[in-house]
């Protein structure tokens, strides 16, 4: 098959005959996963959780293949409100990487509810859309109308979890295992995609990985799966106390206070600015001006 390179992605010569809102060429699509997928190729996804468009815009140049992005906002309606703008900040500073957009829940609170607000978030440059904890009809109906579902399974993260007891391990033993593999499978065949797979037992992960036709990604899981996520407050240990699943591989407080610091210093102590860092007036327009501030 032929392929070329464009700003240091692969592309299938078949991707590029699919149409989509704000397709780039070269861009990631859900195509472009599956594929990784059947050639068993990992897939890296980061979570920047609310970090802005630079963290996202560092991911794609490090070539990473999935963002899953979430919106800032003090509520829910606010992050609502914020969702189409902020994907459009995210994909001018982040052209090619797949965005999988989390939906907040009210937004597919009804299948209709859930085609309308996934077909805006598309068309505003997601490539795909995450509803945490959807039912299979919704899911159908999303699918079924060309939206693009890639969700999850095993653990919820938010206030789903204060129902199950709190935010936990699953699939521990094998009836447990059994039921996520079970939600898994028919989100698959009810037209999801993709599916990240959250805080599950290593052999769980790989089983359901290998088992489904779909790419499916490890969070806090263990096994790699088809690939893994981490989020960047842990890549970049921004958080109080490290996590057990989690590897940091910058300080970002460290690095971002140097830098703060030893500017603040140069400053307060006249190592900046330097005359480089300015320009003169001419001589002429120079006196003139002089002139005028002393008749002033």
């Amino acid at each position: 098959m032929a392929e070329e390179k464009t700003n240091n992605v692969e592309v299938n010569a078949e991707d590029k005959n699919v149409k989509a809102s704000l397709m780039k060429k070269g861009r990631k699509s859900i195509q472009y996963l599956q594929k990784c997928k059947n050639e068993g190729k990992k897939l890296v996804q980061v979570c920047p959780a609310d970090r802005d468009k630079y963290f996202a815009m560092a991911a794609d140049m490090a070539n990473c293949d999935i963002l899953r992005l979430t919106v800032p906002g003090e509520n829910i309606e606010m992050r609502i409100a914020n969702s189409a703008w902020w994907i459009r900040e995210i994909r001018s500073a982040a052209q090619y990487i797949h965005i999988n957009f989390y939906m907040q829940t009210p937004t597919y609170s009804s299948k209709e509810k859930a085609l309308e607000k996934g077909s805006i978030y598309m068309a505003e440059g997601a490539n795909s859309l995450l509803p945490m904890g959807i039912n299979n009809e919704t899911l159908k109906f999303m699918s079924d109308n060309y939206l693009v579902v890639f969700g999850h399974v095993g653990a919820l993260s938010g206030w789903q979890t204060d129902g199950s007891g709190g935010y936990k391990r699953l699939g521990k033993t094998a009836e447990e295992a059994m039921r996520v593999f079970k939600m898994a499978y028919e989100y698959q065949e009810n037209g999801m995609k993709a599916m990240t797979i959250e805080l599950t037992p290593i052999e769980v992960t790989n089983a359901i990985a290998k088992k489904l036709r779909v790419p499916v990604i490890s969070i806090a899981a263990g096994g790699a799966a088809d690939g893994c996520e981490m989020v960047d407050f842990d890549t970049f240990n921004m958080m109080p106390s490290p996590v057990s699943h989690a590897k940091s591989y910058a300080d970002f407080f460290k690095f971002a206070v140097g830098a703060y610091s030893a500017w603040a210093n140069d400053v307060r102590t006249g190592a900046y600015p330097e005359d480089k860092h300015g320009y003169h007036m001419d001589a002429a327009e120079l006196e003139k001006f002089t002139d005028a501030m002393e008749k002033f």
